[in-house]
């Protein structure tokens, strides 16, 4: 008898997992990976508010077909970061998002510094998108959210 193979969800955060084992590196990663997700929303915004958004489904769309859980996560999350650059002042978001982006990049790069490990996304473009559900996974786990 075979055993049961784990979902796509548990393979991709365990691969992930494996280059962020440092507890510092963890610590950076919770702070940065919010950061860089609204720069990113940010920067899209000041574009226009309608990218934003489409990035924003399209990349639900893929956690739901990831956790339906951590979809919603996802939602919540990336909600409350689209109602607060409404409400945000509009003259500066490109420059401030750019400024933070940069910013909690060079905050990631120290990370893995500190890891002594390459960041995942180096291996496949598709842990750009798990990082926050790595973040999420810790909140989960916290308060016994199955995923």
């Amino acid at each position: 008898m075979q055993g049961i193979a784990p979902r796509q969800i548990e393979s991709l955060l365990a691969k992930y997992s494996e280059s962020h084992l440092n507890p510092t590196n963890e610590i950076i990663h919770f702070v940065c990976i919010p950061l860089i997700v609204f720069s990113l929303l940010g920067m899209l915004w000041a574009g226009h508010p309608l990218a934003a958004l489409a990035v924003t489904v399209a990349s639900l769309v893929y956690y739901f077909r990831l956790s339906v859980p951590f979809a919603f996560g996802m939602l919540l999350m990336s909600g409350m970061m689209l109602w607060i650059l409404s409400i945000l002042p509009q003259a500066y978001m490109l420059e401030i998002s750019l400024g933070v982006f940069v910013v909690a990049w060079i905050g990631q790069f120290i990370g893995h510094k500190i890891e002594g490990k390459k960041p995942s996304f180096f291996d496949d473009l598709r842990f750009l998108l798990i990082g926050p559900l790595f973040v999420l996974s810790f909140l989960y786990r916290r308060f016994h959210i199955a995923y």
